[in-house]
């Protein structure tokens, strides 16, 4: 990594309220070049807090920006962080509508030329892609990573129709905390605790919204940009990695815009930009190529960017299982087109008797993280005991097959009971045994006929499914072997299905895996600068001064956690997402976050699921004798005919509670 010091233009950077037509004003931080003329703007707008939690993050990026001639500009979104307003569920109709004054807003500054760009990673990324769905005039570019387009089937709610357990119990938790949190009377005064207050009185947790929409229904489709791809008239730079959930998305919006305007980049990353050099890398020169981007649409330089392939991604060599990478093998490709001309579709049949596909209810604890963000615990292990409660297929590599695109199966399958999912896992098995996980996928079976319904299995039926994999770029070598393993469990990623312990029989004869196979090439001229960032803003990570902590341990908590009950065959999955620790900013503040999520299943019962998250959060100014903390718990349990769902938050000011709510509440599972 290298640390830009000095820039082509002195810069600044200043505080703002941007005023929206109702009266309720955004917070924002403003980096400029020092220069009479004015410049493009881009903006980053996410609920993220830019006073605190992304700080660090934001000033490793717009200060770089801004030394390069454009006004780079961070904004809280209503009702978050120091923004006034009240907060809603993810992605109301009212975020990319302020998000819409926001670009007309910057576009009317006298420091701006009236063109701005929009980039962000994740709920940045997401509402980027919404907002220019707007088609707001200003608009011309945008940079969108790790980012869905479809919030029912991309996101960290669904997958193939099943109820994502993982983190739409997971994300909705660590939102009810986020959103609970104060504004900071160092930058909003003494209206703090009112606002504060207001706030949390407004809060629902969002996990009552998203398991009330088991389909995908006008909920899902409002906000998601896959229902209209031509209603974006910005260019688009689409980013994504092969160890995010999200990375597809890149290969739908390369497919589904106009050539002339959108550009996709697929690396071997986690869900983080790709300049941050976090496991697994190669890390890129992310802001190098961004600014090319900027450049080529904001202010018209020809920079080459747009004659570089539609698609460059990242073709994984064969790596053997492990939880983290620091960097993997492989080697960047071109394509000019998606589809592309280089890829064919090779279909392998399945060989065998019918096999009844019965998997214990734990199958899964090697999932690895739903968003792994470069932690060392986060990817999957060795699949060996995961393929071993799994049917299995092999298919020999006779040579070097690269594979490409989204892997597809087409299963011939027998339920005896009317609900269940198939879950399909592509793995690369060395000849020693190992078995590195490649991609996979799930069908809810209610959704075969599509993700907007569900329709029960007639007991007894056998029918043809079929449903795609995840996006991947890997390469088998020869004496290796492709295995599909096929389970009919996956938790906690999949909350299972009543009746789902019956399993379904699985009939070789008519069922295929289909690999998008790739030609090989012996060499690429893609190649991407080093990364480089702006100075870092200096924050330390230690104790409170003090000694305050959220929690009293002996030693440091395990990432990931596995504990078998073998008496009572009960299964439970510990997760510390290692967000927290503290952290000291420069201006004085101290910020401590502590998680635990829970996942526990007894293996014969898909009725025993449940989920518990335990966060709490610090936020201390000891120069303004301001102490708050937040402590929330969120769970959920289910029966064979509702989920479960209770919250919890309680909040307090120098030690003493100012808020304490609990919400309780049973939903029909009409399709999860």
């Amino acid at each position: 990594m290298h640390i830009r010091t000095s820039f082509p233009q002195e810069t600044t950077h200043d505080d703002v309220r941007i005023p929206l037509p109702d009266g309720t004003r955004l917070y924002a931080r403003v980096w400029r070049p020092l220069t009479p003329e004015p410049v493009p703007a881009i903006l980053e707008y996410l609920p993220y807090r830019l006073s605190d939690w992304t700080a660090p993050r934001d000033w490793q990026r717009h200060p770089w920006y801004a030394g390069h001639g454009y006004a780079s500009v961070r904004v809280d979104v209503r009702g978050h962080g120091n923004s006034e307003g009240m907060p809603g569920d993810e992605y109301t109709a009212t975020e990319p509508a302020d998000g819409v004054e926001v670009v007309s807003w910057l576009a009317a500054q006298p420091w701006c030329d009236g063109r701005v760009g929009m980039f962000g990673i994740s709920w940045g990324g997401f509402n980027s892609l919404q907002i220019a769905a707007l088609a707001p005039e200003p608009l011309k570019a945008v940079v969108t990573v790790c980012s869905t387009d479809d919030r029912y089937d991309n996101d960290v709610h669904y997958r193939g129709g099943s109820v994502l357990a993982v983190d739409t119990h997971a994300w909705a938790a660590t939102m009810l905390a986020f959103v609970s949190r104060p504004p900071d009377p160092l930058h909003v005064g003494d209206a703090w605790r009112d606002m504060w207050l207001k706030r949390l009185e407004a809060v629902d947790p969002f996990v009552h919204t998203w398991l009330d929409h088991q389909t995908r229904d006008d909920y899902w489709r409002h906000g998601g940009v896959c229902e209209d791809y031509g209603a974006i008239d910005a260019a688009v730079l689409a980013v994504g990695g092969w160890h995010d959930p999200y990375r597809d998305t890149v290969l739908r919006l390369v497919e589904h815009l106009p050539a002339d305007r959108v550009r996709g980049i697929v690396g071997p990353w986690c869900h983080q930009y790709p300049d941050r050099g976090l496991p697994p890398g190669p890390a890129i020169g992310f802001l190098q190529e961004t600014l090319r981007w900027w450049d080529q649409h904001l202010k018209g330089v020809d920079t080459g960017v747009m004659r570089e392939p539609l698609l460059r991604s990242w073709v994984s060599d064969s790596h053997p299982p492990a939880t983290v990478y620091d960097t993997l093998p492989g080697r960047w490709v071109g394509e000019p087109t998606w589809p592309s001309p280089n890829v064919t579709t090779v279909s392998y049949g399945l060989q065998g008797a019918p096999v009844l596909v019965r998997s214990p209810q734990h199958t899964g604890v090697d999932a690895g993280r739903f968003l792994p963000f470069g932690n060392d615990a986060d990817l999957p292990p060795d699949q060996r005991e995961e393929d071993a409660r799994s049917a299995c297929f092999e298919f020999a590599v006779g040579e070097e097959t690269w594979v490409l695109g989204r892997p597809r199966v087409r299963l011939r399958v027998t339920s005896e009971v009317s609900r269940g999912q198939v879950v399909a896992r592509l793995c690369d098995v060395a000849p020693d045994g190992s078995s590195t996980l490649v991609t996979r996928g799930v069908l809810n079976l209610s959704a075969r006929l599509g993700r907007d319904r569900a329709v029960p299995w007639e007991p007894g039926a056998t029918q043809e499914v079929a449903f795609e994999l995840n996006g991947i770029g890997h390469a088998f070598p020869p004496g290796h072997r492709i295995r599909l393993a096929v389970s009919s469990a996956y938790w906690p990623w999949i909350w299972p299905q009543p009746g789902s312990q019956a399993g379904f029989t699985l009939d070789p004869a008519g069922s295929f895996l289909e690999l998008p196979v790739r030609a090989r090439e012996a060499s690429s001229d893609i190649a991407f600068e080093e990364p480089e960032q702006a100075g870092p803003l200096g924050v330390t990570r230690g104790v409170a001064a003090d000694g305050w902590s959220p929690a009293t341990l002996d030693e440091p908590r395990p990432e990931r956690l596995v504990v078998r009950d073998v008496a009572k065959g009960e299964w439970r999955l510990e997760v510390d997402p290692r967000y927290g620790g503290t952290r000291v900013y420069p201006d004085g503040l101290e910020f401590t976050e502590d998680a635990l999520e829970t996942y526990t299943i007894h293996e014969q019962d898909p009725l025993s699921a449940r989920t518990r998250s335990d966060w709490s959060i610090r936020l201390h100014r000891p120069e303004l004798a301001w102490d708050t903390t937040v402590r929330t718990r969120s769970e959920i349990s289910c029966d064979g005919t509702d989920f479960f769902t209770s919250n919890e938050v309680v909040c307090t000011e120098g030690g003493e509670v100012v808020f304490h709510r609990t919400w309780e509440k049973r939903i029909p599972r009409t399709a999860g």
